[in-house]
């Protein structure tokens, strides 16, 4: 069997599952699985400039934190007025905030266009691109790479998350935007605990996935791969290293942010542990485990790693060294299996496909 054949039946059975699982599964576990897959995105961008470019961003939390402030703006807004609540006292705000906030403090005017959802997914997703064009722009063009740029983007997400605590008035600081109302499209009423919510992250998945492959399928792909070995002899072959790298960082900010997006619909909340340098080296971890060079893999990797982390974090004995598991766990990929388990997967089926000697036919 071709190898091409067994990597379409693979995306066909990974996707098959996915789709199946809600039929199985309570609201409870619909709802996590679904977050579980928003990772699964991000760990798909990470894939794209690590395993591909070889470009490791260490503040890839910044992107997915604006993906989720952006549409918590919107979505906070569509608050219904009769909450019995005070929406100041949820989100720990002025007492006028948010919807009179346009004129509650110096700034909040960027309130406004969140008014229309339109404005709050269009944001989420062109902002974080933006501002890793801008960055990527300063940082390739001056030729910047290695553990330079890790350094860059760690810090970049560090001012971010700051930015973001500081201005509570505008923000919610740290308890950032919270009991958002559920996403409507059309008159379509997603339920983040229902099936609408899942199949929504479940296609957005799919469509990211299948728009990545296509990319890393075509001649660009093979450029990315070779600028990842070695970025100077691609240079010396005629081609602009740097625009091949600000574009594949540009596309997993956005994808970043759309992850961000689809987790603020999912789990109804955005705070500035979002943008944090844990969780930015947590989506690391998910692309290593699985194989920073496979999309699939790295969908795998962040499924398991979350999944392994939520029983975790609910066992008593396992909850304080959930972290330290973690990094020993990253280090071990490191050392022992540095293609993650896609890489193990793909040297299983290369011995399978070795053809047997005659001796071994005969016996």
């Amino acid at each position: 069997m071709k190898e091409r054949t067994i990597t379409l039946a693979a995306y066909f059975l990974f996707f098959a599952v996915v789709f199946a699982l809600p039929f199985a599964l309570n609201s409870f576990w619909t709802n996590r699985i679904a977050v579980y897959l928003v990772y699964a995105i991000c760990a798909v961008g990470i894939s794209l400039s690590w395993g591909y470019a070889g470009i490791l961003s260490l503040g890839q939390g910044l992107f997915f934190g604006i993906g989720a402030y952006m549409i918590s703006m919107s979505l906070t807004l569509a608050l219904p007025d009769n909450n019995p609540v005070p929406q100041f006292m949820l989100l720990n705000m002025e007492p006028n905030a948010p919807r009179d906030l346009c004129c509650a403090t110096p700034g909040s005017f960027l309130w406004q266009p969140f008014q229309y959802l339109s404005i709050g997914v269009l944001a989420g997703i062109l902002v974080p691109c933006v501002i890793a064009a801008v960055l990527g722009y300063v940082m390739f063009k001056r030729r910047t790479s290695g553990v330079y740029v890790s350094i860059i983007t760690l810090a970049l997400a560090l001012i971010g998350q700051m930015l973001i605590i500081n201005n509570q008035p505008l923000t919610g600081g740290f308890n950032g935007l919270a009991d958002l109302a559920p996403l409507s499209v059309g008159g379509i009423e997603f339920d983040p605990y229902g099936k609408s919510v899942y199949y929504l992250v479940a296609a957005a998945l799919l469509v990211v996935v299948l728009l990545s492959r296509l990319i890393v399928s075509t001649r660009m792909g093979h450029v990315l791969k070779a600028v990842r070995e070695d970025d100077a002899r691609v240079r010396y072959l005629g081609y602009n290293v740097e625009n091949y790298k600000l574009f594949i960082y540009c596309l997993s900010a956005a994808i970043a942010g759309i992850a961000g997006l689809l987790f603020a619909v999912t789990s109804e909340f955005a705070s500035p542990s979002l943008m944090s340098t844990s969780f930015s080296i947590s989506m690391v971890i998910w692309a290593a485990l699985g194989g920073r060079s496979s999309l699939l893999g790295a969908c795998i990797g962040a499924l398991i790693v979350n999944f392994i982390g939520s029983v975790a974090s609910e066992n008593v004995m396992l909850q304080p060294v959930w972290p330290i598991v973690l990094g020993l766990m990253f280090v071990l990929v490191v050392l022992v299996m540095p293609e993650g388990i896609a890489g193990i997967a793909k040297g299983w089926i290369a011995k399978l496909r070795q053809p047997r000697s005659l001796k071994e036919v005969v016996q």
